[in-house]
């Protein structure tokens, strides 16, 4: 047995209570209910991965991915994590419908590896850049809310605000004119999740535009399914398109490229797990797709790692990895978000740098 052979993988229930509900177009998350997993090789080194199923985005649950997880585990024991390509090749053959298990014991495994090797996890991914700095979001609340908490963000050193929409026009517009009036210069983003069809997306892009309001990007404004819609809404919208719910594997991307229905593509690791993610952001950069990182409703342990995979490749001009905000608290210690929405992943020497409080 060599010293990075795989010696145990547990796999437990993470929940937490939220500081307020997280609300989309797909539904609304009170309770945040992840799962947890910790890996050990036989050096000693103990990995952390975190799985954020999300039912009001694509239907997984915090049930069917430990469930999921639990089957997998047989992928990882015994195997050597040297090899962890082959290993996560494995988990997704085991898990082709379970974004979440795949991403949690994926982490894991690239965390104790790294850790293990002594070297940080965005050097694992080309280590380009040593911190991203992320968005912050205002879900689905009237636009009184929506302007107190797009005050709290510029007040954080952030001056880019994702706004989630797809509520309907008037309200949507009043949300987004209200985050607009919190400062000068913002740089707004909005998120339909589904909501709208590519018509009521023109529609709100129209309202807004004569309200002088032009998004810097429009996230998913057209079902997963409607390429053609998506691509209306990038060809006639005048602001990119980015697609969330519509790229969610390789095949998904390659789709996108050839019929030309986005500018950008949102890589979430809970998508497809960390090796898929990967794929995908190479084919969207060789298909000259612009890069956007994202996820669930995930801890700091799930976000950073996230945050080491966009330093690690590099290129990302959108990053929204915010949800640490979103938890009553944080059950994770380690690296922070910081001022201005920045993650600083320089002072992380191994791992990912992030373990629960209690671990």
């Amino acid at each position: 047995m060599s010293d990075s052979t795989v010696v145990s993988v547990e796999v437990l229930p993470l929940r937490a209570p939220m500081s307020e509900p997280f609300v989309i177009a797909g539904g609304r998350a009170a309770e945040v209910r992840n799962i947890l997993v910790r890996l050990r090789l036989a050096s000693g080194a103990v990995g952390w991965g975190e799985g954020a199923p999300l039912p009001a985005y694509n239907g997984e649950t915090q049930a069917g991915a430990l469930r999921g997880a639990r089957a997998a585990r047989s992928a990882l024991l015994g195997r050597d994590a040297a090899a962890w390509r082959s290993r996560l090749e494995a988990l997704e053959a085991r898990l082709p419908r379970c974004g979440a298990a795949r991403a949690a014991l994926g982490m894991a495994l690239l965390d104790a590896w790294t850790r293990h090797a002594g070297i940080p996890l965005r050097a694992l991914f080309g280590g380009a850049e040593a911190s991203v700095r992320t968005d912050i979001t205002v879900s689905l609340v009237p636009p009184e809310q929506a302007l107190l908490a797009a005050r709290r963000i510029v007040a954080r050193g952030v001056r880019t605000v994702k706004i989630k929409v797809g509520e309907g026009l008037e309200a949507d517009e009043a949300r987004v004119r209200a985050v607009a009036g919190a400062a000068r210069g913002l740089r707004l983003m909005l998120d339909a999740n589904q909501g709208y069809g590519p018509g009521e997306s023109l529609r709100l892009l129209a309202r807004l535009r004569r309200a002088g309001i032009v998004p810097a990007l429009f996230e998913q404004p057209a079902a997963a399914d409607d390429y053609a819609g998506l691509r209306a809404v990038a060809r006639r919208g005048g602001v990119p398109v980015a697609a969330d719910e519509s790229a969610g594997s390789r095949a998904a991307v390659l789709r996108l490229v050839r019929e030309r229905a986005a500018q950008v593509v949102n890589i979430k690791l809970m998508k497809c797990g960390l090796l898929e993610a990967w794929d995908i952001a190479s084919l969207a950069r060789s298909a000259g797709l612009g890069l956007m990182i994202g996820g669930n409703i995930e801890s700091s342990l799930a976000m950073t790692a996230a945050a080491h995979f966009a330093a690690g490749l590099g290129g990302f001009a959108f990053v929204d990895l915010d949800t640490p905000l979103w938890f009553r608290r944080d059950p994770m210690t380690g690296v922070r978000l910081g001022p201005g929405g920045v993650y600083d992943l320089a002072p992380v020497r191994a791992g990912i740098g992030v373990r629960p409080r209690r671990s």
